[in-house]
């Protein structure tokens, strides 16, 4: 069982900038992007990615909620899945994904404040 799983270079950066323009920490960007990634319909399982970024503990991640996140994926993925393909396989895809997605969002908004009040709209403008 792996509790450490490593970022895509590119998501790495997406992360560093977000970071600087937001204050942000990694950590609760990555749960974002992990988030706006689940809201999306298309599979998951053939998106591929590096392993030249950031490194993260499983903890760090999902912490007292890591069981919601298995279920959630298992759930969007319709079948169960193992502890070794949830972590870091499927969090990592959703995180790198995400991480496109949430970048998109802050360049959609301009700002902070803005950014955040979409991020807070998103999952309400996803189910209309």
């Amino acid at each position: 069982m792996q509790f450490r799983l490593k970022t895509s270079k590119e998501t790495m950066e997406i992360l560093k900038q977000m970071q600087t323009n937001t204050n942000l920490t990694p950590n609760i960007l990555a749960r974002l992007a992990i988030s706006l990634s689940l809201l999306l319909d298309e599979p998951i399982e053939q998106f591929e990615s590096d392993t030249n970024g950031l490194e993260f503990n499983r903890n760090t991640l999902t912490g007292t909620q890591d069981f919601a996140y298995k279920a959630i994926i298992a759930q969007q993925l319709g079948r169960a899945i193992t502890d070794e393909e949830y972590f870091p396989i499927l969090i990592k895809k959703h995180l790198d994904r995400g991480a496109k997605l949430l970048e998109n969002e802050y360049k959609y908004a301009g700002n902070y404040e803005k950014f955040i009040k979409s991020l807070a709209n998103f999952e309400m403008e996803m189910v209309r």
